[in-house]
């Protein structure tokens, strides 16, 4: 059972259903990069994920985050979950979400398009959207946007319910 619910760049539908002929073909290119070259000593493949994830993020946390993403994921898992993500189509679902939600999205997501958060809050019945100031869709606790997504999490969290 889930009595509250909380997004942080969340989406609905994948990059495969939005209809969108060149995402797709440059989400099929990553696919294969990621089979040939997510496990490698040179970090220069995972770093296009990371770029896309915290393009904001300093050196030392970039470097981080691309060893933290060949440690957590064969080349064979992070493809598949790569692809997997592309498939995810629940819109149809939304409207039977009878939890409270939040769903929080940085406006400048390089990772996910803000439009799909809020697609994602419109779906679900009396879901409340706050768009955060910002480019990463893994917040870092030193932007702006970090404190007020702490502030909305913690305040929807203490609310009645």
């Amino acid at each position: 059972r889930v009595s509250r619910m909380v997004f942080l760049g969340g989406y609905a539908r994948g990059w495969a259903k939005r209809g969108d002929a060149e995402l797709i073909a440059r989400r099929r290119a990553i696919s294969t990069l990621i089979a040939h070259g997510w496990g490698q000593d040179n970090p220069a493949f995972r770093q296009l994920f990371t770029s896309f994830m915290m393009p904001g993020a300093s050196p030392e946390h970039m470097e981080w985050y691309n060893e933290l993403q060949r440690r957590t994921a064969s080349p064979e898992g992070a493809q598949r979950l790569h692809d997997a993500f592309g498939e995810i189509d629940v819109t149809a679902d939304l409207a039977r979400v009878k939890a409270p939600t939040l769903v929080m999205h940085a406006r400048g997501d390089a990772s996910v398009p803000f439009e799909e958060g809020r697609i994602l809050a419109t779906g679900i019945p009396g879901a409340r959207f706050v768009p955060l100031d910002g480019n990463n869709h893994i917040l870092m606790k030193s932007e702006p946007a970090w404190q007020r997504f702490m502030a909305e999490t913690q305040a929807f969290l203490a609310e009645p319910g």
